[in-house]
């Protein structure tokens, strides 16, 4: 008989066991939202390149998302606009964009593609329709942890002795000396380039705000946010937590993609 009972006891409890962890994932599906928008875009700002959003994609592809990372020449707003649009060309359904720093005037620009329904700024610039990305530089102080040096042919660098302390102050040693070294410069004349478009005016935004940023003075960060009226999360981040915040920021890409997606039911 203990022979028989042990494993008839055994049985109902894996039975029970699995009928409470199926009820239980039942109740979580119905709990989580269910969302329409599964694609992301992501585009990266000056002086770096697509492959820091690495661990936000990871978040997101962990989740579900079909995530596209596009690489901006940065040799021109007109440019970086277009290899955003060849990429948003590739999605197959309702797109979340999101730009990091720069990456954010990207994205004002190119997000009134007809299958954007949501913009998320990473430490991003959100200049209006008819202005330069120069201009919402008017007013504020540029910490002076961050230096640019512009090179004979306009484009410009970060100040390699500043580099950590103006971009990357939480990265470690290693990892900020690769990206002082592999640093993409950008056209600085991209940031006297007129929008023809401000994708926030018809899209909702969201902006994801690092509160130790020293590209930007904080107070325009904030400013800018307002301005789109973003709905706005803080992170304790330099102006790198596009690699240092990533599911901080994958948490915000989500929600906005569930919000989105429950406003068109």
């Amino acid at each position: 008989m203990r022979i028989i009972v042990r494993p008839l006891l055994a049985a109902a409890a894996l039975i029970v066991g699995i009928t409470a962890g199926t009820a239980h994932a039942q109740i979580a599906r119905q709990e989580a939202p269910a969302r329409s928008v599964n694609n992301v875009v992501l585009v990266h700002g000056a002086f770096a390149d697509g492959s820091g959003w690495r661990g936000v994609y990871d978040e997101l592809t962990r989740r579900g998302y079909r995530v596209t990372i596009v690489q901006n020449p940065l040799t021109s707003l007109a440019d970086d606009v277009a290899a955003t649009k060849r990429a948003l060309d590739r999605q197959n359904g309702p797109v979340i964009l999101v730009g990091h720093s720069w990456g954010g005037t990207v994205i004002t620009e190119a997000g009134v593609d007809p299958k954007v329904v949501g913009l998320v700024y990473v430490s991003a610039l959100s200049p209006d329709a008819g202005e330069t990305t120069a201009q919402q530089y008017k007013g504020f102080t540029t910490p002076p942890e961050f230096v640019l040096h512009t090179h004979k042919d306009g484009f410009g660098f970060i100040d390699r002795e500043k580099f950590k302390a103006g971009f990357a102050a939480d990265v470690g040693d290693a990892d900020a000396a690769f990206m002082r070294d592999s640093q993409v410069p950008i056209n600085m004349s991209a940031f006297e380039t007129r929008l023809q478009n401000a994708a926030w005016r018809t899209r909702p935004s969201w902006a994801v705000i690092a509160t130790a940023d020293k590209a930007f003075d904080a107070r325009m960060l904030q400013a800018m946010a307002k301005r789109i009226g973003a709905k706005v999360t803080e992170v304790p981040a330099s102006h790198a937590l596009f690699m240092t915040q990533p599911r901080a920021i994958a948490d915000v890409i989500d929600g906005a993609a569930r919000e989105v997606s429950a406003k068109s039911r």
